[in-house]
């Protein structure tokens, strides 16, 4: 079988690694890629991003099955393209995707099917906005309604924070059409977890749980960022927390959704925070899965991904279990000078070592010219250790981050803090 994987992050080499590991496979294509799959023998990079285009190129490849790992294209309607030509493709519709592409479209749906999350409202106006927040005072959080590329994001610590991001996104037009609208909603305290799914329109499979950590620098502080690292397991959701976001959370959403007239197929993200008391609440949706969580899970997944993915396109998602390495993997990312404002692009990366057992180095914002690694993005690269404890999987992931080279190289020294302190 022949598989198309769309985009060029970390996330897609990842998936793209993986997918080339079964047996039934003959050949990965990845939509455009980046320099890691270019450099991977097993992996053939195809300079397109064009939906139309790709769906032509699946046509005349004879490919299988096309899995898209990036909300844009998500959002500009990729599935119901190839879906019209009778391409199997694993992604949600356009309409589907609006779950993620509007953060107002998500918290309406949420209140419409009593699904646990914050409470917010969302504004066009500039004065009503800035009435509101000076109405609930901070913290609070300001969100664009649309994608935003992990910038619409602004968690206000004070209220002038607060009233600045509103005047960035609704008057400046820093974000386009993206901050077009805001959605304001209340400050929630607790801890985060990453909660992924596999859906196929009625089934859901659940992934291996992972935590992600959002801040750029140490200890959680600096700029919200797409993502500097993560780990799965995340010791947080307990067997009992995940039966209730099953319950509570990710089955009303797909029965929600079918509900609505807009049926959910691939994979669904929910981002959670979790209350002292344990109490899960949906802090937003993504329609794929999450990067920098992609790349520990997939490093974890034993199970053929081609089979599933098989499943994934069929509807029979229900005949699928999924087998772990009970070990821990930890992803760590290496960004470029000046992310996640101002990335540098076109350093040379050097040093990076083999895959071994217990190491992987993904590639994200990377490309090759004149027979050279550059780096070509915020995100250049994600470090996945696997260890049998979380200090092993550490370990062996900063020893390989240590031997990296490329100037001005970010990122953090503390990722899986919170699994450490909870001494597992």
């Amino acid at each position: 079988m022949k598989i198309l994987v769309v985009g060029s992050g970390g996330r897609e080499h990842a998936l793209a690694w993986k997918l080339t590991q079964s047996e039934r496979v003959q050949s990965v294509f990845v939509a455009p890629g980046n320099g890691g799959t270019e450099l991977n023998p097993y992996l053939i990079n195809i300079p397109l991003t064009d939906p139309v285009a790709l769906a032509e190129f699946v046509i005349q490849e004879q490919i299988g099955i096309t899995v898209v790992g990036p909300e844009v294209p998500l959002a500009a309607g990729i599935v119901n393209i190839f879906r019209d030509k009778g391409l199997k493709i694993f992604g949600p519709s356009k309409e589907a995707a609006q779950l993620e592409s509007s953060k107002d479209f998500a918290k309406s749906f949420m209140q419409r099917h009593a699904i646990p999350t914050a409470e917010y409202q969302t504004f066009s106006d500039l004065q009503a906005a800035h009435a509101y927040i000076s109405a609930k005072g901070a913290p609070i959080v300001i969100k664009a309604d649309g994608l935003a590329a992990g910038k619409g994001v602004v968690v206000a610590m004070s209220l002038d924070e607060a009233h600045a991001a509103v005047d960035m996104m609704l008057s400046d037009n820093k974000l386009g059409d993206a901050g077009a609208r805001v959605v304001i909603e209340e400050f929630l305290v607790g801890e985060e977890a990453s909660f992924i799914v596999m859906v196929d329109g009625k089934n859901i499979l659940p992934l291996a749980t992972s935590q992600d950590h959002k801040r750029l620098l140490d200890d959680d502080q600096g700029p919200n960022t797409g993502g500097m690292g993560a780990y799965s397991p995340a010791p947080i959701v307990t067997p009992q927390l995940h039966a209730r976001v099953m319950r509570e959370i990710i089955q009303p959403t797909v029965q929600g959704m079918a509900k609505d007239g807009i049926v959910f197929t691939g994979f669904l993200y929910a981002g959670l925070m979790i209350d002292e008391h344990g109490n899960p609440k949906t802090l937003e949706f993504n329609c794929r899965m999450g990067d920098p969580e992609t790349q520990p899970i997939m490093a974890r997944l034993k199970t053929d991904l081609v089979n599933v993915m098989e499943h994934a396109v069929n509807g029979t998602l229900d005949a699928v279990e999924l087998e772990w390495d009970r070990r821990t993997a930890m992803g760590v990312v290496m960004a470029a000078a000046g992310y996640p404002d101002d990335p540098r692009k076109g350093d040379v990366i050097s040093g990076i070592p083999d895959e071994t057992p217990d190491c992987i180095t993904f590639h994200a914002g990377t490309t090759i010219m004149d027979k050279q690694l550059l780096s070509n993005g915020g995100r250049v690269l994600c470090v996945v250790g696997l260890g049998d404890t979380v200090k092993l999987a550490q370990k062996h992931a900063y020893d390989t981050v240590e031997k990296i080279r490329f100037q001005g190289a970010q990122y953090r020294r503390d990722i899986g803090w919170r699994a450490l302190n909870k001494k597992h």
